[in-house]
């Protein structure tokens, strides 16, 4: 049997030095890790005082990046190795979260999930896949990994933010038009913004936008 990698990484401590009331569990893109996006905490940390922000490392080793890491490697990059892919760290991710939410007495809906990237993609595979809905999934600069599976698969609809910029070359802006297209078609609540001029990038807009859902999901 293949064991389940445990995931660690950066966090940020709730602001107000009490117990964590929410968590907020970002999902870093390729090649990156948890320190480049725990450094987004500050943004939201003084509207969600009570809120513990954690940025766990993916699982494995990002060939030719030091300190890098991945949720699956990128040899290839077709629809059916992105599907194949976010199954592979999912199992991951999901004792990452069951062993967060434990650790501070929370329920599923104290907790919501932001990735970037290729951790957009975990977020939104994992997030409708969990049988207790979390509190919201965000989304910057993703894609669903496996859409023609979603249907049949989910398990819950927790509310999603969908952010991406129109220029960006790495996962085209069409990727978020994609995924609200077909979220909203199985009743999703989903909001999506789109950034002139961005590419593949978290802006400020997209930084307020954000903390604006989590605060009407956790504050």
């Amino acid at each position: 049997m293949t064991q389940i990698p445990t995931l660690d990484g950066p966090r940020a401590a709730p602001l107000s030095g009490g117990p964590a009331k929410s968590l907020v569990i970002f999902l870093h893109g390729y090649g990156s890790n948890g320190a480049d996006l725990i450094d987004l905490a500050p943004y939201w940390a003084s509207a969600l005082p009570d809120t513990l922000f954690l940025a766990p490392d993916a699982p494995q080793p990002c060939d030719g990046v030091p300190y890098g890491r991945q949720w699956w490697p990128l040899t290839s990059l077709t629809p059916a190795a992105r599907a194949a892919g976010v199954r592979v760290s999912a199992p991951a991710l999901n004792g990452y979260i069951d062993a967060q939410l434990a650790a501070h007495g929370l329920s599923e809906d104290r907790l919501a999930l932001v990735g970037f990237s290729q951790g957009s993609m975990m977020a939104l595979h994992v997030g409708p896949r969990r049988a207790k809905a979390l509190a919201g999934v965000i989304g910057f600069s993703g894609m669903l990994a496996d859409p023609d599976a979603l249907a049949a698969e989910v398990a819950t609809k927790p509310p999603i933010l969908l952010v991406h910029g129109d220029r960006d070359d790495v996962l085209p802006v069409e990727a978020l038009h994609h995924a609200q297209l077909q979220l909203k078609g199985l009743d999703f609540d989903v909001a999506a913004h789109v950034s002139p001029g961005l590419g593949h990038s978290i802006d400020e807009p997209g930084l307020q936008l954000g903390a604006r859902f989590l605060i009407d999901r956790l504050a």
